[in-house]
């Protein structure tokens, strides 16, 4: 098919969701390879605008809140910084980075939204859902545990066995509990809106299937897998109340599922970077429309988004979607549940100024078409090997040669050898080679193509053995080193997209200004007599010391993991059985609640005891509202020694347990005793 021409291309990036940093699976995935396509298109002088943001509604920020005892904005406000940072460190160069909270968004969302629902777009269903009495609210899956019908795992989520793997919906558990509660829901009856993907699926099968054969195969067959498992009306409507609101009368409680109003995002945060041409950008037919992605976002970008596109009417659809597989760490899968990651601000810390050495590391094993694997070893070796031992060891190579013999200036060029003209021809087609993988969004290839220029100059280096006529012939060495200065210049052209920050530093030394991606394979880029900046190391090796550091890191991650796993602590020593019966533990029920002024960690608890009554402080307000705990039965020592605590005296000890994570859950009864009660 022949390849069409765009005036302008929109990049867009999958928007990171907020709640929590981003890690290297993140960056090798979606955000260098959208990078890398930005900035070289820039170099072209073509129109380019890079869109990013914060992904910040939906139940995961709603729990993470919950569990830290603040809001779902304090949540996001603190990632959405943090990635931001992040971002910004590693030289990905969006053009804005925007957040799904912003005003401008809630309004385009909105809008979007009631586009097509004026339009009769949606199709409006009743169906039966959990509903927690006691919080009087529709709950989420993952608000809902109970034991997985396939591996009786009991803390099964409403969604998932984390035990076994299995998908699942709420109503498969047995025993479910609102997370909330702790109450057994109910099933009630709530209205929500659906987009018929079904009834798109003949366009969607002529567009991908017909249209797009060139996507990359892994997106293709994802797609193909898709439609010929046929398509169902997808609800875009949630009971919520972090999101965006329905703009429906009567859809109080309501909110815009996440998977819909992420995507508009993109739109959104153009019409906030361009208010007054934002539209040419996203509605003429001669813009190219990019999606960079992960593989989990593929149903999304390439059925689910194109689908609200043409049902509004007036957007383009996207004309790629280059998505790449996941990146693995050290033979595992990324987890950030489990902490197994390397965090780009921690990488920052541990390795300050080497951005571009995981930049390129993450592009040589870019997971383009399958899963591949990051590890600490295959990092030391590119940076030693690759970085170090070919481009840099070249370019300083030449640099220091020509300091050495013509006084830090250019030398001119003499008269040519048929192996002088050979090497000249090898990089005459640099730019069209580069261009080639680049335009077909083949990053890893492009890089590898760089770095052969790089292996160019140093075997011309050391074919010609520049040095061997320093007081012989010097109208040689000049010719030696005046071409093998255009091959550094040419490599800090090549090199833009990959390595900003070292080509940056590499035109420093050259005393030159960006080159300009039209002047790669240029033979007269360093003019005779020009004066070039002081030489520095490109990169340094890395020692094994500092490689041992983050294996034992992840070993470290490991270790705490498997421990959490296994759930336990060391029992402690054997007590006679008259040892245990000194504690007088009974069951008590909360009548009053609040948080001890000044103190964080504190609640204060009125106890109906069953003997009057009595007061106890706990150090529990990090893991506990005091309102969820009042009505509550718990358990608790009540013949322990009273002592003041903040001023108050405590009479005794609430029971918790502590998780693999540190928190604390309150020991309570499965059924309600009469206070007082012993535990025995």
């Amino acid at each position: 098919m022949e390849a069409k021409h765009f005036k302008r291309t929109l990049i867009t990036s999958a928007l990171p969701y907020a709640n929590g940093p981003v890690h290297i699976g993140h960056l090798a995935g979606v955000y260098v390879p959208a990078d890398i396509y930005a900035r070289y298109l820039r170099l072209k002088g073509e129109d380019v605008l890079f869109i990013g943001g914060s992904d910040e509604h939906g139940v995961p920020i709603t729990i993470r809140a919950k569990k830290e005892n603040v809001t779902p904005q304090d949540i996001v406000d603190r990632y959405h910084n943090i990635i931001k940072k992040s971002f910004k460190d590693f030289g990905i160069t969006f053009d804005i980075y925007s957040r799904t909270t912003s005003e401008i968004h809630r309004q385009v969302a909105s809008d979007f939204f009631r586009t097509l629902y004026d339009k009769g777009v949606f199709i409006e269903k009743t169906s039966e859902q959990y509903y927690d009495e006691e919080a009087k609210q529709f709950l989420a899956d993952r608000y809902i545990t109970g034991t997985c019908p396939h591996c009786g795992n009991e803390y099964a989520y409403g969604d998932q066995c984390e035990a076994c793997g299995s998908s699942l919906s709420p109503t498969e558990l047995k025993n479910p509990k609102s997370t909330i509660s702790g109450n057994s829901p109910v099933m009630r009856e709530t209205k929500h809106w659906y987009l018929p993907l079904d009834q798109y699926e003949p366009f969607l099968r002529k567009w991908i299937l017909e249209d797009h054969k060139e996507w990359k195969p892994n997106v293709y067959g994802q797609c193909k897998s898709w439609l010929d498992m046929g398509l169902q009306p997808r609800a875009v409507s949630r009971d919520l109340d972090w999101g965006i609101p329905v703009p429906v009368e009567g859809a109080e409680g309501k909110a815009l599922y996440v998977w819909f109003d992420a995507p508009i995002g993109y739109i959104s945060n153009t019409k906030e970077l361009r208010p007054d041409d934002w539209e040419k950008w996203w509605k003429d037919p001669e813009t190219k429309l990019v999606h960079f992605i992960g593989k989990d976002n593929i149903v999304f970008h390439c059925i689910v988004f194109p689908t609200m596109l043409k049902a509004e009417g007036s957007f383009i659809l996207p004309e790629n979607v280059p998505a790449n597989e996941f990146l693995n760490l050290e033979g595992y899968k990324i987890s950030t549940s489990r902490n197994w990651a390397v965090w780009l601000n921690e990488y920052l810390e541990d390795m300050p100024g080497k951005q571009d050495v995981l930049r390129y590391v993450l592009t040589a094993n870019a997971p383009e078409t399958k899963d591949n694997d990051f590890t600490w070893k295959d990092f030391q070796a590119r940076n030693n090997n690759e970085l170090v031992a070919i481009l840099g060891n070249f370019v300083n190579r030449v640099l220091v040669l020509v300091g050495k013999y013509f006084e830090n200036k250019a030398p001119r060029r003499g008269k040519l050898t048929d192996y002088d003209k050979e090497t000249l021809n090898e990089f005459a087609n640099v730019k069209a080679d580069l261009e080639k993988l680049l335009d077909a969004y083949h990053f890893r290839d492009a890089q590898k193509e760089a770095m052969n220029l790089a292996r160019t100059g140093n075997k011309y280096l050391a074919d010609t053995e520049p040095w061997k006529f320093a007081k012989t012939d010097r109208e040689r060495v000049a010719t030696i080193l005046n071409i093998s200065l255009q091959i550094t210049a040419n490599l800090s052209i090549a090199f833009e997209p990959f390595l900003p920050f070292s080509m940056k530093k590499l035109n420093h030394m050259l005393n030159v200004d960006p080159l300009g991606w039209n002047k790669l394979g240029s033979t007269e880029l360093i003019e005779a007599d020009h004066q070039l900046g002081t030489t520095a190391l490109l990169f340094e090796k890395i020692e094994d010391d500092i490689i041992e550091k983050q294996i034992q890191k992840l070993l470290d991650t490991k270790k705490a993991n498997e421990a959490a796993e296994k759930q336990t602590t060391p029992v402690r020593e054997t007590i006679a059985f008259d040892d245990f019966t000194k504690p007088d533990i009974r069951v008590g029920a909360v009548l009053e609640c609040m948080k001890v002024p000044k103190a964080d960690k504190l609640l204060q608890f009125k106890i109906d005891d069953g003997l009057g009554g009595r007061t106890i402080i706990s150090g529990i307000a990090n893991y506990y509202q005091p309102e969820e705990l009042i009505g509550k039965q718990v358990c608790f020592i009540a013949n322990l020694a009273p002592r003041k605590i903040k001023g108050i005296t405590s009479e005794g000890m609430i029971l918790s347990a502590e998780n693999a994570d540190g928190s604390l859950s309150v020991i309570m009864p499965e059924k309600n005793v009469s206070p007082g009660s012993e535990v025995k």
